[in-house]
């Protein structure tokens, strides 16, 4: 079996003889077919191939083939943001009525989508602590529940998700378990070898690296038995009347129905479609993923030890440090290292985090994170700005927490930058 790596660099396009060395870049909304029963049998899910890319695309296929090989996964799918590659793997699955079970770290906007948006369509949520116990996480499951979502390494609290744990709950219940991939990669953490059923990623972070296109990923393990649970997912084992009566869970299995409806059904109606250029960009990322990962990590582990011996920072939460209370969690399920986000607090609480932020030179204040550029974000007052005191300390945001995201460029002139702006920011 090949490498990692070797993944990135290969998997999901093998040119034919004469064939394109590098994935084409199939940039048409439509294509040409010599008969309408041709076409038909598309729309009839009877046979494969593309007719509209809202619904699919051969560019996009080929970068979701590479990212279901590197999770490990039956089949994947790429959608136009990280946040809708969160909704549809949710919605995938729920209905109005229905319940989910999900981790209280998780990035501010997932969260949002739950406790707002999908609460507005009927869907409410119960968030737990990653810490809880094995009764609290029990406590939380109702009759209605439909899965359980986490994040391997949450944004910006950079809490660790215990996986096992969470997925022996999901299936005692006989759901599944659904974990944003997005901070770790399939190259420091591959969920679904812990018990994850489906897997979401916003490949605009480090799958792309580079801050140049917006976009997510669903990936399916294949081993959630629907079929088993089939009260509880009518959408997928009870016959769709929009596809002429088409079950998914029996016409496509457990590897491959779970996306097919997805795809056919939600991004049919929802249009939230990957560009076939992003792609291609996505794809370039891939290609030097094992890479970059190791950098990343190596140069955060260096910075974070600096943080953590430094008198003007109050405290530091890097899973690689040993101070850290996810530690033991992070050499379980990531030997190899995990991002490249560190989450801090400077001494003078928020003020003194904004006049730190605004003396640094080097790296840039954005609303962005895992890129080859450094930068940081006071998340209090951005991507959390939505949650009160009590929501920011259930998912692990204080009000002087600054979020720094390592990027590729040397680690001591990182460190420099950053000492200069902490003797700035203390006068």
């Amino acid at each position: 079996m090949a490498g990692i790596g070797t993944k990135c660099v290969q998997a999901g396009y093998t040119p034919k003889n004469g064939e394109p060395r590098q994935i084409p870049i199939i940039e048409s909304t439509t294509f040409k077919y010599d008969t309408g029963d041709a076409m038909g049998a598309l729309f009839d899910l009877e046979a494969s191939g593309y007719f509209y890319s809202r619904l699919q695309n051969p560019t996009c296929d080929a970068v979701a083939a590479k990212i279901a090989a590197l999770e490990g996964g039956t089949a994947a799918m790429l959608t136009s943001s990280g946040q809708a590659a969160s909704f549809l793997a949710m919605f995938n699955l729920c209905s109005a009525g229905d319940h989910v079970v999900s981790s209280s770290a998780i990035y501010g906007g997932t969260y949002n989508l739950l406790a707002v948006t999908m609460k507005r369509m009927g869907i409410s949520s119960t968030f737990v602590s990653p810490d809880c116990t094995e009764e609290e996480l029990e406590a939380a499951f109702t009759p209605e529940t439909k899965l359980v979502f986490g994040e391997t390494v949450a944004n910006p609290a950079l809490n660790v998700l215990d996986i096992e744990k969470f997925a022996r709950a999901a299936h005692r219940h006989g759901v599944p378990l659904i974990v944003d991939n997005t901070f770790p990669t399939p190259v420091n953490c591959r969920p679904m070898e812990w018990g994850a059923d489906i897997v979401t990623h916003s490949t605009t972070k480090y799958m792309d690296g580079h801050g140049s296109a917006v976009g997510g990923a669903i990936i399916d393990s294949g081993k959630f038995d629907w079929m088993a649970h089939a009260d509880k997912f009518p959408g997928l084992c009870t016959p769709d009347e929009s596809y002429h009566g088409i079950t998914y869970a029996e016409k496509f299995g457990q590897g491959g129905a779970f996306i097919t409806k997805a795809t056919a059904q939600l991004m049919r109606d929802l249009g939230v479609t990957p560009s076939p250029m992003s792609a291609y960009l996505l794809n370039l990322g891939l290609e030097s993923l094992h890479v970059r990962m190791a950098r990343h990590c190596a140069s955060a582990q260096k910075v974070a030890e600096f943080l953590a011996a430094n008198d003007a920072i109050a405290w530091v939460n890097y899973p690689g440090l040993p101070s850290s209370k996810d530690h033991a969690l992070a050499v379980k399920y990531m030997p190899n290292g995990t991002c490249g986000v560190i989450s801090f607090g400077v001494r003078g609480g928020r003020a003194a985090a904004g006049r730190f932020m605004e003396a640094l030179r080097l790296i840039a204040i954005e609303t962005h994170v895992a890129d080859a550029r450094s930068c940081c974000l006071h998340p209090a007052t951005t991507t959390h700005r939505q949650m009160n005191d009590d929501e920011l300390l259930a998912a692990g945001v204080s009000a002087d927490l600054v979020r720094l995201s390592v990027g590729l460029e040397d680690a001591d002139d990182l460190i420099a930058d950053i000492s200069a702006a902490l003797a700035a920011a203390a006068k």
